[in-house]
Order: structure tokens, then sequence, then C-alpha cells
């Protein structure tokens, strides 16, 4: 049974671009039922169709054949655009007019006809399209495609949603839904007024060369910038103070802008947990003007809702567990007059690099490198055999994309340690994966290997980028889940300023392994107190996650008997059936898990909800056209 959620949900921004040439009637009068917004081309056609219930969402300045435009949160003005959109002659131009502008948007751009698109390097703000009608058309979001084209769901690409945080770039940002494509960070779309589409690169990588002391100057800078922008002073801000270096760090960048601080922390059940104990501490030290604690025998507990449908977003989220405690935490806090809340999310993807920083540095300097690689396996606990392979491999990454088609059943032994390999994460299914799914998601890994070219030339940086996008694309879910209770959610470590700061750092410095987050602590100095940057703890939340699966146990045997993903062909019902009646027995812990609960619930939330809710109704007003031509 489909119940509804509680209300307070706040209006979606969406938008279409459409490149400059006469749209079929039928495209065109779809889009102008459910648009408030239609903002033209220098030649009068449509170019930027949706609805932004707020004006500051979509700035658009206009000059004879230019329209520029961002969405989002962005530094800039309108008129700063305004005298900005006057240096753009062509759309090579447009990165250039942007120069120094900071946050998290997309950058939209007709010029002379010819149409530019891109989102966020973090993956936070997305860029899709599809050919329809003859022409290229975009969107900010895949699911406005798939209804603007009835395009059905591809199964393949279902089937890589099981693997969870595992699958590797690029499949990991790929839409779900059969002809939709998803730009390339770092890349923008190009449409012709043919019809016609290519991309081009608009991000230029920093060089990895920064000593410690000056990337951290670099990366408090762009995080006091993008943390600034969201503060106005004196006014209320929501916070997470949850005694992790990530949001403490937030929390006083937030009180440095002149924020007046509503802080919210969770006192965690799982024994000998201290977050609360480093929070409280922190806040000692802060000008709060309210905190919250709560403690967890006070919120919903884990998995609470599993039968309320919502409307949901382009793909599964990983948040599924703990929906019911950030919907309470959202009132909370708006209740204490919050118009918005800061989020740490991205903390542990963005400011460390991963193990295999090290693979470049035994290159570079033999000593340094086999100095680090015991810390590393020391800390690790990585087998000698497993430490020795990793370093060694000198495949390419379309070799170790190919080579990982093959080993999508291939568990790591009971209790093993789980050596990184060379490029990542070794994309890895659940045992309750079909053997379609498999066999459609080693077809996906070995096409991408034939062209497979990494985010970087360096193993290291590549991987770094992509758990930096990886969170980006959570960062999204996050903002999605927390707008459906009220109250927008910010994850200021997940914007491109802060990503390509932390990208400047010494890789081997940047991941030390003994120390916690050195780059971050080193950026905080004489910020946040020395107590919380020297923690080198970290707490979980493994107790409340099963006690959460035993109480919803009853749900999840219905979904066992009744599962979508089963119904996909993506799922073998009696392993599934047996996974979601006796967690407790799973050998893989909670991340397969929740990447097949995510994906179920979003199957049945797709089933609930075949149009998209901010599509459903028309607009409040009816839609007219802007920015033609005096």
């Amino acid at each position: 049974m489909s119940v509804p959620v509680p209300g307070g949900s706040m209006p979606a921004c969406w938008f279409v671009v459409l490149p400059d040439r006469e749209p079929g009637p039928g495209l065109l009068g779809r889009l102008r039922q459910r648009a408030a917004h239609v903002v033209t081309h220098a030649s009068g056609r449509p170019w930027l169709v949706g609805t932004w219930p707020s004006p500051g969402e979509v700035l658009v300045a206009r000059v004879g054949e230019v329209r520029l435009a961002v969405a989002g949160t962005c530094s800039l003005t309108a008129g700063d655009l305004a005298v900005r959109v006057r240096r753009v002659r062509e759309p090579a131009d447009v990165e250039g007019a942007l120069e120094g502008a900071h946050g998290s948007f997309h950058v939209l751009a007709s010029v002379g006809g010819r149409t530019y698109a891109r989102g966020s390097l973090s993956q936070e703000r997305r860029v899709y399209w599809v050919e329809v009608e003859g022409g290229t058309v975009c969107a900010d979001r895949a699911r406005t495609l798939a209804w603007l084209t009835g395009a059905e769901l591809d199964a393949a690409r279902l089937a890589t949603r099981l693997a969870g945080f595992t699958v590797p770039y690029p499949l990991a940002g790929e839409a779900l839904w059969r002809g939709i494509r998803g730009v390339t960070p770092g890349q923008a779309l190009l449409l012709e007024p043919g019809g016609q589409c290519r991309t081009t690169s608009w991000w230029q990588a920093p060089p990895a060369e920064l000593p410690l002391t000056e990337a951290a100057s670099g990366l408090r800078r762009a995080l006091r910038e993008a943390v600034a922008l969201r503060v106005r002073p004196g006014e209320v801000l929501g916070a997470d103070l949850s005694g992790g270096m990530d949001s403490t760090s937030l929390c006083f960048l937030a009180a440095e802008a002149g924020a007046r601080l509503v802080t919210a922390t969770v006192h965690q059940s799982t024994p000998g947990a201290e977050d609360h104990v480093y929070a409280r501490h922190a806040a000692e030290h802060l000008p709060i003007a309210e905190r919250l604690e709560f403690p967890y025998s006070e919120l919903p507990a884990h998995f609470t809702g599993l039968g309320e449908r919502r409307d949901p977003g382009d793909e599964p989220s990983g948040l599924l567990r703990d929906r019911a405690q950030q919907r309470q935490l959202a009132g909370a806090l708006r209740a204490c007059g919050a118009e918005l809340r800061l989020t740490g999310h991205g903390g542990d993807a963005v400011v460390q690099a991963p193990d295999a920083y090290v693979h470049r540095l035994l290159h570079r300097s033999v000593l340094t490198g086999t100095r680090h690689l015991a810390g590393l396996r020391a800390r690790g606990r990585w087998p000698l055999g497993a430490t020795v392979r990793m370093v060694l491999d000198q495949r390419s990454y379309g070799a170790w994309l190919a080579g990982t088609a093959g080993r999508l059943r291939d568990r790591p032994a009971l209790g093993a340690a789980c050596v990184q390999e060379p490029w990542g994460l070794r994309p890895l299914l659940p045992p309750w994966a079909s053997d379609a799914a498999a066999d459609l998601f080693g077809e996906l890994l070995r096409a991408a290997a034939r062209d497979a070219v990494p985010l970087f030339a360096d193993r290291a940086r590549h991987a770094w980028l992509h758990q930096a996008q990886e969170a980006g694309r959570i960062a999204t879910h996050l903002a999605d889940e927390s707008a459906a209770a009220g109250l927008p959610a910010h994850s200021p470590y997940c914007d491109d300023a802060v990503i390509s700061a932390c990208l400047a750092a010494l890789p081997h410095e940047a991941a030390d392994p003994w120390s916690f987050k050195p780059l971050l602590k080193a950026a905080m100095e004489g910020l946040v107190p020395a107590r919380v940057l020297g923690r080198t703890t970290k707490d979980h939340t493994g107790v409340a996650w099963q006690d959460g699966l035993r109480q919803h146990r009853r749900e999840l045997l219905a979904w066992a008997e009744d599962s979508h993903l089963v119904a996909a062909g993506v799922a073998d019902e009696e392993l599934l059936r047996r996974a979601l009646t006796s967690p407790g027995l799973l050998r893989g812990g909670a991340g397969e898990l929740e990447a097949t609960l995510g994906a179920e619930a979003w199957l049945r939330d797709l089933a609930a909800h075949p149009v998209p809710t901010y599509l459903a109704a028309p607009p409040a007003r009816t839609p007219a056209y802007e920015g033609t031509t005096p």
C-alpha cells in the first residue's frame, strides 16, 4: 500500500534547454503545459523552459545575440552576470566570462544560435541529453527527459546499481533510461542549430604539486568562500554538529561569517560512541543561538517509512536508512527559524586522497613510498600478497575495467582486508544479483573498457576525483531528501572550488597514513579547537543499522515477496528473500544491502509516481516568453 508523505516539501526547480531551431509542436506543447518560465534565444525561439519557484535560483543576462544563465548556488549576482555577459562572443568565451565564480551551479548560454550547457564537476549538478524529434535537447534531470520521450528503464544500467559505491567511472554516472545520456563531469554540451551536438572540456585540473601548508591555505580559502556564500549575517542557519571534523569545521566557518547557528547533534547508540562528546566540546567554543541534541532512542529507527512512497530522483538513493530521522531533524531546525541547513557530507571523499597514491609515490621516491606502503598495510591490515599485486599492477584503465567484468561475483574471503585495486574499488555484485544482472553489467564494463579514458592518467588522482564525484551525486540525493522535509540542505565540500583546492595538494601529504585528514586538519588549524582536529576515531552506526532491520523485518519480508528488482530480472528471488529476512547473516555488511534496498525503493517510487510530481500539475501561472530581442 502506498502511504503519502507528510506535507512541507518544497517546490522543485527544473529546466530543459532547447537548440535554436523550430521545435516540434508536440515537444514544445508538452513543455509549455508544465513550465512557468520560457526564456528565448535571440531568434525568439524557446531556449530555456522550466520552473524555478524563486527568481534567484536561475539568473539570466542578455545582450544582443547572447544569453547567459547560472542556475543554482552561485557567488555571482544578477548585476555581476549583466556585466560578464558582455565578454561572450562565442561559446568558448563562456567559462572565461565566469572566471572566479564559485558555488554549485549549472552554466547555460545561447550565443549566436549555438547553445552551451554544463553542470558541476562534482556531479551535484548534472546535464542529461536525448535525441528527440530530430534534434538534441538537454535537461538538469534525467526523469524530465524520460517523461518527455517515454523512455523505458534500461535493465543493464539498473543492474549496476546493485553494486552500490563500487560502480566505476563512467558507468556510475549514467542515466537509467534507454537513450538518455549524461554529460561527463568536466565537459559541456554544445547544441548546434541543426540539432547536432558535441562535448567540449571546460574544467582544467590543477597540478598536484602544492605542499601541505600551501594546499591547506587554498582549502581554507575555498571552504570559507563556500560557507560564506550560504550565510546571511545575523540570520538563523541550521547546521549539523556531529562532532566529526567535517561538519564541525563548517560550523566554525559559518559562525565566522556571521550566522546565528542552530546546531543538531545525534547521540549514537553504539557502545563507546564519542561524536556527542566532541560536539559538546566544539559547542563550548561556538556562538550558538540554540543547540539541539537528539538521543538516538528518541529518533525513528533506521529504515522507518519503508512503506511511504515519494517522488523519486534520477537514480536510487543511498539515504534510505535514515530518511525518517533526517525529516525529524529538519523539522526541529525549521521550528527554530532555520531556512537552510549545512551538512558535512562529502568531507570524507574530498579532503583525503585514496590509498592508490602510493603507487606513483613509489616511482618518485622508493624510500618515502616504501614507508607509506608500510603505514597503509599496518592501518588496513593488508595481506602481503595482495599488497604486492597492487603495487606491481601496471594495467591501463581500460584493461583494468575489462578485467573486472569477469570478477563481479568474486567475493573476498570472510574477514579478509579490502585492498584497493590500482584504479579504485573493484565492482562487486551482491550474492542475490541474478545471472542476467552479472551478464548485463559485465557487457557494460567491457564496452566501456574499449574506449575508456580515465579522469586522470595518474590512478590516484583518478580515484580521488571519482570518489569526490560520487559524493556529489549523493549530495543531490541529500538535497532532494531535505527539500522533501521543507529545508534546503547544502554540502559545501562538494563545491567545485573546494574539490579543486584539494586536488592541488601532493596526494601523499593529503593522505598521510599516520594522520587523520591531514589536509583539512591543517586548513582549520587556529579556527577549530585542537581537541577536535586531533581526533583519530570515527563513530559507526552498525548497532542501530541492525536494530532498524530487525524492527522492520515484516516490511522487508513483504518486499521480498513482491520485489520489483526480481520483476526487472536483476535479482534472484530466493536469494533476495534470504537476504531480506536474515540480514544478520550477510557477509558483505551494510553497503551491499543498502544499495539493493535503495534500488527496490526507487522502483516502487517510480511505479507510484510515473509522472514526476514537479511535472504532474500545471504551473501556478501561464508560461510567459522572456528575453526576446528588443
